[in-house]
């Protein structure tokens, strides 16, 4: 018995520390392969049944991440994404001005559809951009990164863990969003302030040569009727209709069509993401068994605290492990508390470089076209923006 228990206890150390670290040493795996392979032993070691750990699988939240990777899927093959950058562009010229929209543009779209979809597409458009002007890229990939994130605080579709608040809270579309948009607008003036101070090249109100923009590719009908049914999600959101079950049809009825191979759309949904979250329900209930957090539920229950600790905890395992880590202490009828953990563990996402998935697509595609956004060029950026995004936070939502 005592040998089972360490051997438990020393899973999930070794699975939290792989989630951590994003990887294990010599060992070819990634987070959604550790959540996984971490669940599997815990289920041989009898830390909770099979059945057990199906169950503790939040349905609701996967259908929902599901259809909405199925939506915006469509979106991207539409156009919908290169023609919302082509008419946020279309609105200036100049470098501040280029900053502003990209900050503005990228932020308010992420609020309705997921942050990581957003960085994926805006970051080479912006490389690209860039380059044709002539401006340092740094700054404008600063934006996109930071405002993703920010951004998405806004609504319960704008992110993977706001999307199980939603469904562990109950909170409406709404609710939520009266509640924190002005959290999210806030936060992307701090963000445009913050730049305009570190990167003076981008203070420039002069136009620069020629705006070239590459040739736009509209799928007309799929673009009308992708945004029509786009736009029905949206408005069933607004009423209250049950968010899992309004994505749902939303999803199915874009997957009826006789113009977009449904391969291509298969293509596009993220696997790794969903395989992880399962992996991270399941870990989440061994640890509920074993109250394991119980100790932190006073520290939990101050709104100080849990941003604190959310904070915290969000750069060592990121987001979605802390979201779910903590959702057993707060109260289902504490909407101060659940607003407080989702918005915390987004914006903390920009203190560092590996606190957010969408800095790292940043990155990653930056790499990978010949320039180097740096862990310190990042931080000297990210440590001002995250105190003063919480702090905002902490005052706003009390």
């Amino acid at each position: 018995m005592i040998i089972q228990q360490v051997a438990i206890y020393g899973v999930l150390g070794l699975t939290y520390l792989g989630l951590a670290l994003g990887y294990i040493p010599g060992l070819r795996m990634n987070r959604s392969t550790i959540a996984l392979v971490g669940s599997a032993f815990l289920i041989a070691l009898g830390a909770l049944s099979l059945q057990e750990a199906w169950l503790a699988i939040d349905v609701k939240t996967i259908v929902f991440l599901l259809s909405m990777m199925v939506v915006n899927a469509n979106l991207f093959y539409a156009g919908f994404f290169v023609r919302s950058l082509s008419i946020i562009l279309s609105l200036t010229r100049t470098p501040l001005g280029l900053l502003i929209a990209l900050t503005f543009g990228s932020g308010i779209l992420s609020a309705f559809f997921l942050n990581d979809t957003l960085a994926l597409i805006f970051t080479p458009l912006t490389l690209s951009l860039t380059q044709t002007l002539g401006l340092n890229p740094i700054p404008y990939l600063l934006a996109i990164a930071a405002a993703t994130n920010i951004g998405s605080v806004a609504t319960l579709s704008g992110n993977p863990q706001n999307i199980l608040i939603g469904s562990f809270s109950g909170i409406s579309y709404l609710d939520f969003a009266q509640a924190l948009a002005p959290v999210a607008v806030a936060g992307l003036f701090i963000q445009v302030a913050l730049l305009w101070l570190l990167y003076p090249d981008v203070r420039s109100t002069q136009p620069c040569e020629m705006l070239v923009r590459g040739k736009e590719r509209i799928f007309r009908p799929l673009f009308n009727k992708t945004l029509v049914i786009t736009i029905g999600l949206l408005i069933a959101f607004a009423i209250g209709l049950p968010l899992a079950e309004s994505a749902l049809i939303a999803a199915s009825l874009l997957l009826i069509t006789r113009r977009l191979k449904p391969q291509r759309v298969l293509s596009k949904l993220d696997g790794n993401l969903l395989l992880m979250f399962s992996g991270l329900f399941i870990l989440t209930r061994v640890i509920q068994n074993l109250d394991l957090l119980q100790p932190f539920t006073n520290v939990v229950s101050i709104p100080a605290g849990l941003i604190g600790i959310t904070a915290i905890l969000s750069n060592l395992i990121s987001n979605v492990p802390t979201v779910l880590l903590l959702e057993p202490l707060i109260p289902r009828d504490n909407t101060q508390l659940w607003l407080l953990l989702a918005a915390s563990s987004t914006l903390a996402g920009n203190l560092t470089l590996f606190g957010a998935v969408a800095n790292l697509i940043v990155v990653e595609a930056t790499a990978e076209l010949g320039y180097r956004l740096t862990f310190w060029e990042h931080l000297r950026f990210g440590v001002p923006l995250t105190v003063c995004t919480l702090s905002i936070l902490y005052l706003w939502v009390r």
